[in-house]
């Protein structure tokens, strides 16, 4: 590490020692507290991405608050009872039971479409469906079986974590040098290995089920891809980071990339019929 990045070390650290007490405190408690959390979230990430794309204050503001909106409306209108899963009784989870949250795509799709043509500006409806829609994924899980999200967070932030350390002590040949020229091979390499612990380590506490056991590693796979595309549109926008709002890391986008990829992913699972409860 370079000694800026040395110094920088107990900042981020700090920060990121908080955001992840949040996520697992709102993830624990579920329900609305978890909702309202993820739809105030995907807001500030549409105000950020918005931002990163030059776009007009009002219609950041505009896009912002619809998406938390959506959310929430789209949440409570497709999966009505926060406080109630199907396997808070021992029940099973059928794949009936995800096929609303295709509706809830469409809606997000719908309502994206709707926001480009108003603003005219395809960027902000796109912007709009890649935040919204794995943010309902997010969700989603969390009205299945809160251990689903617990694994998602354990997973991403093992990934990011594990990423950082080994790209940044091995370092070695650029994974993406003309998209993220900061991205290793190596840390690619601990990405998947922290990903593969923690996605094991959270299958076994909170029994998740299968195929959950061996999917942690894969789905580092999915948070660096993530990471890598909202690292594309920031060099082609000419920005280093999303925003400034979280201390050492950036903005709330720089640090949720990878987790929208996983919480997508996950859900599509889910959806197809691949999780043994």
């Amino acid at each position: 590490m370079t000694e800026a990045q040395k110094s920088d070390l107990p900042t981020r650290f700090a920060a990121g020692v908080v955001m992840a007490a949040v996520a697992f405190a709102a993830a624990y408690f579920g329900g609305w507290p978890f909702r309202i959390l993820a739809a105030l979230a995907a807001g500030v990430m549409l105000l950020e991405w918005c931002d990163m794309h030059g776009l007009p204050r009002r219609w950041a503001l505009i896009g912002g608050a619809l998406v938390a909106l959506v959310l929430l409306g789209g949440i409570e209108y497709f999966y009505p009872d926060p406080g109630f899963a199907p396997t808070d009784d021992g029940g099973e989870i059928d794949v009936e039971d995800f096929q609303p949250a295709l509706a809830a795509f469409a809606l997000i799709a719908a309502a994206g479409a709707v926001l480009a043509l108003a603003s005219r500006r395809v960027i902000l409806g796109w912007g709009f469906i890649y935040i919204g829609i794995p943010t309902f994924s997010l969700l989603l899980l969390s009205w299945t079986f809160g251990g689903l999200v617990f694994w998602v967070l354990a997973v991403t932030i093992a990934t990011d974590v594990l990423a950082y350390f080994a790209g940044r002590s091995i370092g070695g040949p650029k994974l993406a040098p003309k998209i993220s020229p900061n991205k290793t091979w190596a840390g690619l390499a601990g990405g998947v290995i922290g990903g593969a612990l923690a996605g094991y380590g959270i299958f076994w506490l909170f029994d998740v089920g299968a195929p959950f056991h061996w999917l942690g590693a894969p789905m580092a796979v999915v948070a660096q891809a993530g990471d890598l595309y909202e690292s594309w549109e920031k060099r082609r926008a000419g920005i280093k980071d999303s925003g400034s709002l979280l201390p050492g890391h950036g903005g709330v986008l720089d640090r949720l990339d990878g987790m929208l990829a996983v919480s997508l992913v996950t859900a599509l699972l889910l959806i197809a019929g691949f999780w043994t409860e």
